[in-house]
């Protein structure tokens, strides 16, 4: 094999996304929340951009007009009232002086306030840190009298328990004591468990299910109480399949006594700590609402909130005008009103095509929003990036995580895009009328005899829904619905 070296020449192409396009690309896929985030923070980076002014009362804008006239006695008038040639030397200099803390000129006092507001109310509208599981079992262990080991132990163990995993101690003793410890720790180890057992919530710091049910029935006033403790130690496999004739054979008790020994069972908690379990409830801020013309047809209002009121200050267009500015100076400025120009119109065409999108899509599923979940039609992203006249991945990043306000609720976008089969006449259906059909059929069966996933395929058929019984299986897993058999009411007739 014969190595060289040498040059030559080579014809490539290649395709490179300009910043200004990467831009529009994140703007479009950033949801109203996230795009007001944007604009905050630009206003406070870029002294260029500027919100349009709202309508004020007498006394703001006199107290605006105090603000203006003192900003522009420090920066351009002297001792004297005549104009300064130096001030603006002297603010230029204080900014190659201090470049990390002052980018451009010095904001007014009402941006100054508008931003400490802002700050203000975050901190107020923060919510209080709600009692951790820890805390709720510390408060109690301080009731109890222990030696300091034990003592010791007992939060240890508190420490190694987590809200999320229902309570549970998943850890073993041993490893939760010390290297090196004697034997003794462990009979120190038993006793600080059954100390924190005897806290609220009943059941905390069990090992496995049947220790935590077996503990809550320690303080529960239960009827059919051998009953219930014989189900916990011997039949939970059978009780989640539904094999009472097994339970009834081992105990020797009616199918009755059994269900109702099943349902004081059902009362008591196997995740005893998941009321402490942080819960995220995500805030929904539709970013579409929908209004109704003259004829009926749904039209699409994008809620742009406060991105329709930016513009480029005045102040800077006409010192880059006049000739006064240095060129440090324009550099500056056509820098700022550059980015500034780029989100204005980023965030236009965000609306533009945000606006196209959603009204197709409105279009198409208007049977859907005037009679339900049963007429939602099959609709694919290419089917609209076809209408839009876009690339795909475009209308992918316009459903992006926006929310729309309809006359179903506040539903995503993205739901609206829903996949589907041919039923026997021919006709585009969707799988969620599937689903629809199929809870229907098994909500009205005999729960004696339910039916069976290839019994299911047969009435589906019947319906003009030809489905494979995988399917069937498949969805009514989705659908979290028991087979057949845990299905069965055995003292059904």
């Amino acid at each position: 094999m014969k190595i060289s070296f040498g040059q030559n020449l080579q014809q490539k192409q290649t395709q490179t996304l300009a910043p200004r396009m990467i831009q529009s690309m994140e703007i479009l896929q950033m949801a109203q929340a996230e795009l007001e985030e944007k604009i905050e923070q630009e206003l406070i980076e870029n002294p260029a951009l500027e919100r349009t002014p709202t309508v004020e009362s007498e006394a703001e804008a006199k107290e605006k007009k105090e603000d203006v006239d003192v900003d522009q006695k420090e920066l351009i008038i002297d001792e004297d009232g005549k104009n300064s040639e130096d001030d603006f030397e002297r603010l230029l200099n204080l900014d190659r002086d201090i470049p990390d803390h002052f980018d451009g000129p010095r904001p007014s006092a009402n941006r100054l306030r508008e931003i400490g507001d802002r700050q203000h109310d975050m901190i107020a509208n923060i919510e209080n840190r709600s009692e951790t599981l820890q805390d709720h079992l510390l408060m109690q262990l301080a009731n109890y009298e222990l030696d300091e080991k034990t003592d010791k132990m007992c939060k240890r163990i508190i420490s190694s328990l987590a809200a999320e995993d229902g309570g549970y101690l998943k850890i073993s003793l041993h490893d939760l004591l010390p290297p090196n410890s004697a034997p003794e720790d462990l009979d120190i180890a038993e006793e600080a468990l059954a100390t924190v057992q005897l806290l609220e919530p009943a059941g905390i710091a069990a090992r496995d299910l049947k220790e935590c049910l077996q503990l809550q029935l320690a303080v529960r006033e239960i009827e059919h109480l051998p009953l219930v403790r014989t189900l916990i130690s011997d039949h939970l496999e059978d009780l989640q399949f539904n094999r009472l004739p097994q339970i009834q054979k081992a105990t020797g008790c009616s199918i009755e006594e059994i269900k109702q020994a099943w349902a004081e069972l059902k009362t008591l908690d196997p995740k005893p700590a998941s009321q402490f379990a942080e819960k995220f409830v995500p805030r929904v801020t539709p970013d579409i609402k929908l209004k109704q013309d003259e004829t009926g047809r749904y039209i699409v209002v994008i809620d742009e909130g406060p991105s329709r009121s930016l513009n480029i200050s005045n102040y800077y267009r006409q010192r880059l005008a006049n000739g006064q500015a240095s060129v440090e100076e324009k550099e500056f400025i056509k820098r700022k009103i550059m980015a500034a120009q780029w989100l204005i119109e980023s965030i236009e065409q965000r609306r533009n095509t945000l606006t196209r999108v959603a009204q197709h899509i409105v279009d198409h599923q208007r049977n859907f929003l005037d009679n339900g979940p049963e007429h939602l039609e099959p609709l694919k992203m290419q089917q609209i990036a076809d209408l839009v006249k876009v690339h795909v991945t475009t209308v992918s990043r316009a459903v992006d995580d926006k929310w729309i306000e309809t006359p179903r609720g506040i539903l995503s976008l993205r739901s609206f895009f829903v996949g589907g089969t041919m039923n026997a006449a021919g006709e585009d259906i969707t799988w969620d009328k599937i689903r629809i059909e199929l809870q229907k059929l098994i909500d009205n069966e005999d729960k004696a005899k339910p039916f069976s996933d290839d019994e299911l395929v047969k009435r589906l058929k019947t319906l003009g829904f030809n489905v494979a019984r995988r399917t069937v299986t498949k969805y009514r897993k989705i659908m979290q619905i028991p087979s057949s058999r845990q299905r069965r009411d055995w003292s059904a007739k």
